[in-house]
């Protein structure tokens, strides 16, 4: 199923995990910032509304 990489197998299997952890990284400081903008959003329309 996964093809030969010869000597070079540990360099590309260890870059591929290597982007794969940091893909997950990026992924959830973006939607931890997210939740913590829309929070702060609706806390200023709130104030601004009531």
């Amino acid at each position: 199923m996964m093809p030969d990489l010869g000597k070079y197998g540990d360099t590309v299997l260890s870059a591929y995990a290597v982007s794969i952890v940091l893909l997950v990284i990026m992924v959830a400081l973006s939607i931890r910032a997210s939740r913590k903008a829309r929070a702060e959003l609706q806390k200023i329309e709130g104030r601004r509304n009531g």
